[in-house]
């Protein structure tokens, strides 16, 4: 901070004030007056004022050119949660929801509609008019702390215009612009590295970065779009918080319209289907909100939703562009995947050169040949699909693609997943590029959850010889680690912490993370809670696995084989003798299974229940716990297993096929009954 018999010198002041109008003048009212250049060379005549003259605010431009590395991302708690929003794809699905919220209401209301900018959601907070938070979304309750991330990008005001109020908590979504994209993607080709696969992804890993300064290079930008706790603050709905914002300097979208009524929101919502594509970020639709604060009140949310807002997606855009080549990879189960090499072609804000293929079957059905004209669309905007051939294009120089006879990385044998299935695997369990897959797989955040392994690192750590096995990962040195490209100190450090963090998860993440075929989440934690550590389930039959909740003869033969196989006998030695956790922390003994704290077995021990729809009381990863706590498993899945679907608002297939097997179906109400008969505690219910 300044010190006090220092009073900022003239040309500081001069500085400061001109560099916050040129960024409010970018970022807030979209009417520059500065070039980029001429930014750049005032910010560093300020810097170096500020250097001579120990003057250092930290709300000064100058604090956004990034502070020191940090150790790690803290998990903070919302003060009120941040929800997601439901979709709709068509008009009648749009008009459907905001006649029940009229219906609620007792009358139309207005309606405020926003881009849906494909971006990151966080929750920022000024105190007395200083950036003082910012967070992730995270899992809606708790987000990681980003502040020192966030302090780095230009058009987040660090200190406020005007009057603010006491503290403000705003929502929006950081982005990263098409052209800062497309910049750093040219750079990565021209370095030889990996491409960024789409602008949300990248700003998803610049704002996990632990150094600031990657942030600060690669000119995330910000828009807000909802309000968290705030004190101070006086509006009575959305449009005029905007207007709130606009006037303290923080940036909103200048294409949100408000809408007197249903007809009007659905004219906004066509009329930016047109415009989007000239954008210079990326969108996928329009968000839809009850404007006022009071009617958002009166009707409340779901478990993950508001009812008072809607996302209205557009379909995917489609362009034609040239299929040049055809490459297999190999997955980590050893499924080859066939991916498209395109000629470059920008969709939905992004350059296009690859695409999935899915299958050979699929290549056949469609009949796609090297050569062709085809049709490519991204998937939810974001997975690049090839659609179809245009087959008027053809010219007869086209080559039918083959499926190939060999695993492309290790020469090994390919053939079929089964009799008759379109998916090809290599059958050599000792395929590097398997192991690859496997290993990125493993660290992953549902598996082991070891933070800051990405791909890259992975690919580097292979390749250096030092990662051969699973177990290799918890047995790094920091100068193994600082030996690698572009790893500094702090990384390092917080690398091996985080390893170390992870070898404690236990059973039921090692099985879900070493590859085993058939075995995800939901069947590792059915193995976690039968068997209380490796060795016990090492000893188990066929026959004893097959009588656990859905498992078939098939998973439960795979399970024995797949553990009883010379390579993953090595691997669970190695993983033991490197201090692995190997003993599940969900086990419980089989007279206990199920039971009530009271003692009592539960109407849910034993039992297999599949949760489908939204409901309006539980979110539904917390349901799943809390039934798995009674004694019941949680599959994803109906099948002739399965007791008991337990279904809320807009149940799909899995209610369908659970009323053609025959299953037990019920209601939330109903289960709200079955609980609070057993004595659990339901949020909001008497």
């Amino acid at each position: 901070m300044t010190r006090p018999h220092d009073a900022p010198q003239p040309r500081i002041l001069q500085l400061r004030e001109l560099l916050d109008r040129a960024n409010h003048a970018y970022y807030a009212d979209g009417q520059p007056f500065m070039a980029d250049s001429e930014y750049d060379q005032l910010l560093a005549e300020l810097q170096s004022l500020e250097v001579a003259h120990d003057d250092h605010d930290p709300t000064s431009p100058t604090a956004r050119v990034g502070g020191a590395p940090i150790d790690s991302f803290r998990a903070v708690p919302h003060s009120l949660p941040m929800m997601s929003v439901d979709n709709t794809y068509s008009e009648g699905d749009f008009r459907a929801w905001y006649g029940r919220c009229a219906d609620s209401l007792g009358r139309p209301p207005a309606v405020t509609c926003d881009p849906k900018i494909d971006g990151v959601a966080v929750s920022l907070r000024w105190v007395d008019g200083q950036l003082a938070q910012a967070l992730t979304r995270g899992d809606g309750q708790q987000g990681d702390d980003i502040t020192a991330n966030v302090r780095a990008i230009r058009s987040i005001p660090l200190r406020l215009r005007g009057t603010p109020p006491r503290m403000l908590e705003v929502r929006g979504e950081i982005y990263m612009p098409t052209s800062s994209f497309e910049a750093i993607n040219e750079s990565l080709e021209q370095e030889g590295e990996p491409l960024l696969a789409n602008p949300r992804n990248a700003t998803v890993g610049t704002l996990k970065n632990l150094d600031p300064k990657v942030t600060a290079k690669r000119r995330l930008a910000f828009l807000a779009h909802g309000r968290g706790a705030c004190d101070g603050v006086v509006v009575a709905g959305y449009w005029d918080f905007l207007g709130l914002l606009r006037g303290l300097g923080i940036p909103v979208s200048q294409l949100t319209k408000p809408c007197l009524g249903v007809d009007e929101a659905v004219a906004a919502i066509e009329e930016f289907r047109a415009r989007r594509a000239e954008l210079p970020y990326a969108v996928d639709g329009m968000v839809a909100k009850i404007d006022s604060f009071a009617d958002q009140a009166t009707l409340g949310a779901t478990a993950k939703s508001p009812r008072w807002a809607i996302a209205y997606k557009y379909p995917a855009e489609r362009k034609e562009t040239t299929l040049l080549a055809v490459a297999w990879q190999v997955g980590k189960g050893g499924t080859l995947t066939p991916r498209a090499t395109l000629a470059p072609v920008t969709i939905a804000g992004t350059v296009v050169r690859h695409a999935t293929l899915h299958n050979i079957a699929e290549i056949s059905r469609k009949d796609l040949r090297i050569g062709d004209t085809v049709i490519v669309e991204k998937a939810g905007e974001i997975i690049p699909q090839v659609i179809e051939p245009v087959l008027a294009a053809r010219r007869g120089s086209e080559s039918i693609i083959v499926a190939p006879a060999e695993c492309p990385a290790c020469r090994g044998a390919v053939e079929p997943e089964a009799e008759g299935s379109p998916r090809l695997l290599c059958t050599n369990s000792a395929c590097p590029a398997q192991f690859r897959e496997r290993l990125k797989w493993f660290v992953g955040r549902g598996q082991m959850d070891i933070d800051g392994v990405g791909d890259k690192l992975i690919d580097q750590l292979v390749d250096a010889g030092l990662v051969r096995h699973f177990a290799d990962i918890f047995l790094l040195q920091k100068a193994d680690l600082l030996a690698l490209e572009r790893m500094g100190e702090t990384s390092a450090t917080a690398l091996l912490a985080a390893a170390a963090s992870s070898a404690s998860r236990g059973l039921v993440r090692v099985l879900s993370g070493i590859g085993i075929r058939l075995v995800g989440d939901a069947a590792a934690k059915t193995l976690g809670r039968a068997f209380p550590d490796i060795d016990a389930l090492l000893a188990a039959t066929p026959e004893s696995l097959e009588a656990l909740p859905d498992f078939g003869a098939v998973t439960a033969s795979t399970v024995v084989r797949v553990l009883h196989s010379e390579a993953m006998l090595e691997e669970i030695r190695r993983l033991r003798e490197a201090g692995v956790g190997l003993t599940s922390p969900i086990y419980k003994p089989p007279p206990e299974q199920g039971s009530h704290p009271s003692g009592e077995v539960t109407p849910f021990a034993g039992k297999t229940v599949v949760l489908t729809g939204t409901l309006e009381r539980f979110e539904r990863q917390a349901l799943a716990e809390l039934l798995e706590s009674l004694g019941a498993t949680c599959p994803g899945s109906v099948s002739k297993k399965t007791h008991l679907v337990i279904a809320g608002e807009k149940a799909g297939s899995k209610l369908d096929k659970a009323r053609a097997l025959g299953v037990e179906v019920w209601d939330e109400s109903t289960l709200i009954e079955r609980l609070v008969a057993l004595g659990v505690a339901i949020p909001g219910h008497a």
